[in-house]
């Protein structure tokens, strides 16, 4: 890289959440001062609608630190925080939220694991205790779900909160899948990890911009990316039902040539047609899903657009100068 590249870089996706975005600047930029490395600050401005942006830029005005990418619209944070990593020019990239969920005061520790040569330094939660309770069931479920079935394991605790060193990095933006499932993809490229425990703090302002339902299609698509397990369920249950079924053919069989026909059942006979119907229309589904997926992959669509960019025009400026 670049010798006016910068030892770190911060990457901090941001939706509306202009009132912590002054608390936010002051804690993190006393901790960058006092690590001794050089570095920026990304903020991606993911389609707020509020006043974000406005705040964004007062504080890249006050710093050349700082920088900051307007996307044209809300792309999910999972693809703001690629947008951050394809602009990030650090030797180590470090991920974090603007909510103050994640203790800037953590990435000194950080910062001296990589030093060490840890190339996946990452945030372990020690608690939920800020997490709404049904929301912490479902995530132990999920986790134990995806560890078990799925084609990686993930740390517990292990969030997005992290720092990624540049080969990580780049091993991480080689992969530009549209269904994106971060911490599924942190764990898959691998190299020397370790985990820094830290206890969530509250927001500072706002609330959560993640309800019960954009949980749920989250944690659907994390599994779906790493797990084919859906699909063989289908097999395996088509197998059980085929055979179930032919054992109790083989039972009337044998009992019309012992005692004659009975009057069939009209219930039992309903029952069944309405439970195998609604089988195949799960599994149909679930074949869905995975279609979905495959249909939105092969589209090749952007993974984000730009609308906007902050403080660049000072990157380009030396590059244009260097000789």
């Amino acid at each position: 890289m670049s010798s006016d590249n910068p030892d770190i870089s911060v990457v901090i996706p941001v939706f509306n959440e202009a009132n912590n975005l002054a608390l936010l600047n002051a804690r993190l930029s006393a901790v960058m001062a006092g690590c001794e490395q050089s570095f920026e600050v990304i903020f991606v401005n993911d389609g707020s609608q509020d006043d974000t942006l406005e705040k964004i830029r007062s504080l890249c005005e006050q710093s050349t630190n700082f920088r900051a990418l307007s996307l044209s619209r809300n792309f999910g944070k999972e693809v703001a925080i690629t947008a951050g990593l394809d602009k990030a020019r650090g030797d180590a990239v470090i991920i974090m939220d603007a909510d103050l969920q994640h203790p800037p005061e953590l990435i000194s520790q950080f910062i001296e694991k990589w030093r060490q040569g840890f190339k996946n330094v990452y945030g372990q939660r020690l608690d939920r205790t800020t997490d709404p309770r049904l929301r912490t069931i479902f995530t132990k479920l999920f986790y134990r779900l995806v560890n078990k079935f799925g084609d990686i394991s993930l740390p517990s605790g292990a969030g997005d909160y992290r720092l990624l060193d540049r080969q990580a990095v780049d091993a991480l933006l080689s992969m530009r899948e549209r269904a994106r499932f971060n911490k599924g993809l942190y764990a898959w490229i691998g190299f020397r990890s370790i985990g820094v425990p830290y206890s969530v703090e509250s927001r500072a302002a706002g609330e959560s911009k993640f309800n019960f339902s954009r949980l749920m299609q989250f944690a659907l698509d994390g599994f779906m990316s790493f797990s084919s397990v859906p699909l063989k369920i289908w097999t395996y249950a088509g197998t059980l039902i085929s055979g179930f079924a032919l054992a109790m053919a083989s039972y009337y069989w044998i009992r019309t040539m012992l005692f004659g026909v009975d009057l069939p059942g009209f219930p039992s006979l309903i029952v069944s047609i309405t439970f195998f119907s609604g089988v195949q229309l799960i599994s149909l589904g679930v074949i869905g899903e995975y279609i979905a997926r495959i249909f939105n992959e092969v589209k090749g669509r952007p993974l984000y657009l730009i609308e906007e960019t902050i403080n660049y025009e000072l990157i380009n400026k030396k590059e244009k100068q260097t000789p």
